[in-house]
Formats: C-alpha cells, structure tokens, sequence
C-alpha cells in the first residue's frame, strides 16, 4: 500500500486529488501539504523516521507553480537526499514536462485531473515502490544556495555572499549586491563553509575571509571591514581570526 503526499497551494485542487488518491485500493494514506516549503518538512520528518517508519512517504503528487519554492525547485532539492520519495508531478502545464522527466519523475499528470489517468500515475508508482535509486542521488550543490525573492526562487553563488547575520531561526545572507533571508541557523551554515573559508568572528555572523578588507584594534575592541559596513568581532573569536588572516594567502 503506497503512503502518498500531495502538495497543492490551490485548496480545491489539493482536496480533489486526496480524494481520488484515497479512492484508490491501491493508495494506504494520502496526506496533503499547502505548499513546497511545507512537504520538504514533512518529508524529512518522513526520513528521520525511517522507510518503515508511522510518517513514511513512498510518492509525493507534487503540483509545479506554487509561489516561493516551486514544485521543480523541491523535486531538485530531492535529488540530495539519500533516499527520496518517487515523484508525480501534477500540475496545469505542459511547458515543464522536459525538466521533470530530467529529474527522473514516475509520471507527468495535467490538470484537470482524471480518475483514470491518476490511476496510470498510482499503478506506476506502486511498480516502481522499492526500486533504487528512484530518484538520481547526487549531492547538493555546494556553489549556490536557493533563496526566496519577491514568490521567486533564485540561486545565489556562495562565493558572492561577504557575510551572514543570525536572526533567530533564520540567517541573513548579505552579498555586494543586497541581502537575502533563509531559514537556515547560522549553525548550520558555519558547519557547511567552514571549508570555503567561511570563520564565526561573533554569536551574530559569520564572514567570508576573502571578503574582509581591514582588521581593525581600537581601544582594545577588534573589528573588520567588510565592504563598507564594520563588523565587530567578539573576544573568544579574535585569536582564530587574526591567525587565519595571518596565514591567508
């Protein structure tokens, strides 16, 4: 029995297809997810559970134009994960076929959707339920990052962001061009670039070494120069920073 997620920001659309998904003998639970930001979480709960675990997913019936993350853009993320659910896309457009069949997606559904060919769609799922890799492994890319601007997803290159500031759960990413908010701790984000050359100089930010133009001592407060703006750097991190500074090429 497949345990199936679909993601749909339109209600109607969404009720409708947990409709017919539950109809089907061969779907065990259909769960629904307003949006692409939404399924990602409950997918990762699903994978920190475990395959046989009670949140389980085996397919998710993925919508494509949603605003902020689109459906695309979560299949893509997918392709990161070590075991990814397969994915259906569904969705009112034929333009976006090619990349979906790209990302190795069971079936391409069109709105509205039909009882017999969503049953196409389930059958093929349920085949290929088990099958290894179902969708590409392959790491995340390691150059850019996804941000949300303005409904849109864009990827900005890691080597364009100077600085990250910590607000709350989030972290704002600051580039020459303007700055970005993602909800990713700066935690996080220390662990994944320390290797692109990416220090902690505060409880606050974390700066690219390439980026800092000046170390500056006044009065025995420390604090760098990065672009225009000064960044003040706090005790416990002024002795890693000047011996990294020292020794950077």
């Amino acid at each position: 029995m497949l345990r199936a997620l679909a993601v749909d920001d339109e209600r109607p659309s969404l009720e409708e297809l947990l409709y017919l998904l539950n109809a089907d003998p061969r779907v065990g639970s259909a769960e629904g997810a307003g949006d692409a930001t939404e399924a990602l979480r409950r997918i990762n709960r699903a994978l920190e559970s475990g395959p046989g675990g009670p949140e389980a997913i085996d397919v998710v019936f993925l919508d494509i134009n949603m605003p902020g993350l689109d459906g695309l853009d979560l299949a893509r993320l997918l392709t990161g994960f070590a075991e990814p659910p397969l994915v259906v896309f569904v969705t009112a457009h034929e333009d976006f076929a090619v990349q979906a069949f790209e990302l190795k997606a069971v079936d391409y559904v069109l709105k509205p959707v039909r009882k017999e060919r969503l049953a196409e769609a389930v059958r093929r799922a349920a085949e290929l339920r088990g099958t290894a890799p179902r969708i590409p492994v392959s790491e995340p890319d390691p150059d850019h990052i996804p941000v949300e601007l303005g409904g849109v997803t864009r990827f900005v290159p890691v080597e364009d962001i100077t600085h990250v500031e910590a607000q709350g759960d989030y972290a704002r990413l600051h580039t020459v061009r303007g700055s970005h908010l993602v909800r990713i701790p700066l935690a996080t984000l220390e662990d994944r670039w320390r290797s692109r050359g990416f220090v902690r100089i505060h409880r606050r930010h974390l700066v690219a070494l390439r980026h800092i133009g000046e170390l500056r001592l006044d009065a025995g407060t420390v604090s760098v120069m990065v672009g225009s703006e000064e960044l003040q750097v706090s005790r416990r991190h002024t002795r890693e920073l000047r011996d990294l500074l020292t020794r950077r090429p």
